[in-house]
């Protein structure tokens, strides 16, 4: 069939009205998606919001000098630092100069696109927050944007509270990633407890000193044999502080030595083998709040100065990253050893024991707050019978006597773990609260003549290790050899295995 050209005209006519129908029903597509986000926002406080910003760092990428004026305008009073770029090229080298928290990204950029930026970024293992925005209306744009890890898209033009509600979002998000990572560390590492618990004078003048330095900035260095309860002291002092982060705690005397940068300061995608993906350090989790460093003596000498330099300078610097991050972090510490004898004899920094010792707090042991024996056992009663679904024992005078002439070495941890067996065994258990005198305990009148030299060293370095539980860290800077060479006579002893296998 042969069409004149009044029939063309009309075909033409059908598909350019189709055509220009599908751009408007992306169009509206992309509107009302837009449209329906910001009216699901939460419209918040903007008490909230400043606080929010005021300790982020924000980069805004736009080729339109007008948009770089409005949004620093409307922005840099109320973040930490904002800085502006008209290309991706210029916006990364920003980036390798500064941290940045969030970024505002323009998609349609003169050469690399927005889009193809943050693919880099990806790739790279950064995941820095970003909030893309356009003048034009492509569906499948949007779709790649947010596939590509975009927090969220904006439709140019915008007004300010748009905007600030959508960085409110994004900032929201990150604060849930660090809570649910935070989360995840501390899964193994779950209180029963929630609070000090006693009335006793020696742990009232303990919880006064904490109330007193708790709304200061100041380091605090806590004293205390182990099983004492420092950790809730310093979960008090936290809770009294009013931060408004996190409190995170961390056990030096569990982190392998290579282990602590990583763990304290985070590391970049391939800063080393096995470094597949980017990670955030606790300095980073706790911003804002407490990081609570217990066993502060295990840390290795290099880390020490590290720990130095952050307290100092208030900035850290992961590995394989030459940025220097602010953070606003208030350290407290704990530890069961003698710190100011350890600087003496060099194994602990002088300069960081006297930065961390601005109010040394000291625990008062369990044989010390006798008084405050009835009140534990009843909370540990109340708790572990409720979590294991056992009924709670009556006792008798004399157990009450026994618990109360016995020397508690391992403090409140060591009545909680009788109270435990208590509850299984139906009655307070007799072979755990025999007493003995430790001084006897330690003392070696001497070895038979006939031992070999070997067999004394031997016998001596196995009292030590029983002396710290066996600590292998502790046992060796007590005998004064290194860990390695305590290792190694071990291995010796009982075969690399078992050494292997022994507590460290």
């Amino acid at each position: 069939m042969i069409f004149g050209w009044s029939a063309v005209d009309q075909l033409v006519k059908c598909i350019v009205v189709c055509q220009v129908r599908k751009f408007r029903r992306v169009a509206m597509s992309v509107t009302s998606i837009d449209a329906a986000r910001k009216s699901s926002r939460p419209r918040g406080d903007l008490e909230t919001l400043d606080k929010l910003l005021s300790s982020v760092a924000i980069l805004v990428v736009d080729d339109e000098p007008g948009m770089r004026n409005f949004l620093k305008r409307a922005l840099e009073k109320r973040c930490a630092l904002l800085e502006v770029a008209g290309s991706a090229e210029e916006a990364e080298a920003l980036r390798l100069r500064y941290h940045f928290d969030l970024l505002l990204v323009d998609i349609r950029l003169p050469g690399l696109s927005g889009l193809e930026w943050l693919r880099q970024l990806r790739d790279a293992g950064v995941q820095t927050h970003v909030i893309y925005m356009t003048a034009y209306a492509d569906l499948d744009m949007a779709i790649a944007a947010l596939r590509n890890g975009a927090d969220d898209f904006i439709m140019k033009p915008f007004r300010t509270e748009q905007m600030l509600m959508s960085m409110q979002l994004a900032l929201q998000k990150r604060q849930i990633l660090r809570e649910n990572s935070l989360l995840r560390l501390q899964l193994n590492q779950i209180k029963v407890d929630r609070g000090v618990i006693g009335e006793s004078d020696a742990l009232k003048n303990t919880m006064k000193l904490a109330e007193r330095v708790a709304p200061t900035q100041s380091n605090v260095l806590i004293h205390g044999e182990t099983g004492t309860g420092k950790e809730l002291v310093a979960r008090s002092i936290h809770a009294m502080s009013k931060r408004s982060g996190p409190f995170v705690p961390l056990n030096c005397g569990t982190i392998a030595p290579e282990q602590f940068e990583s763990e304290l300061f985070g590391h970049t995608k391939g800063a080393f083998n096995g470094a597949m993906h980017s990670r955030e350090g606790l300095f980073l989790h706790a911003d804002g709040g407490t990081l609570f460093l217990d066993e502060v003596g295990e840390l290795p000498l290099p880390m020490q100065a590290k720990l130095l330099g952050v307290l100092e300078s208030k900035t850290i610097r992961q590995i394989g990253s030459e940025k220097e991050i602010p953070v606003n972090v208030r350290v407290i510490a704990a530890t069961n050893r003698n710190l100011a004898a350890d600087s003496a004899a060099d194994r602990f920094r002088t300069d960081l024991y006297y930065r961390l010792n601005v109010l040394p707090i000291e625990v008062p042991a369990l044989r010390e707050r006798r008084d405050d024996i009835p009140a534990l056992v009843e909370h540990f009663f109340d708790v572990l019978s409720a979590e294991m679904r056992l009924v709670p024992i009556e006792l008798m005078h004399t157990d009450w006597q026994r618990l109360n002439e016995y020397q508690w070495p391992g403090n409140v941890r060591e009545l909680k773990n009788v109270i435990e067996r208590t509850l299984l065994m139906g009655r307070l258990p007799a072979d755990c609260l025999h007493d003995s005198d430790p001084i006897q305990d330690e003392k070696v009148e001497g070895y038979p003549l006939n031992w070999t030299v070997d067999a004394v060293e031997r016998a001596h370095i196995e009292l030590v290790l029983a002396s710290v539980n066996n600590n292998k860290s502790a046992a060796a800077r007590q005998l004064g050899v290194s860990r390695k060479t305590l290792e190694r006579k071990q291995n010796l002893w009982y075969g690399s295995a078992s050494a292997t296998n022994q507590t460290s």
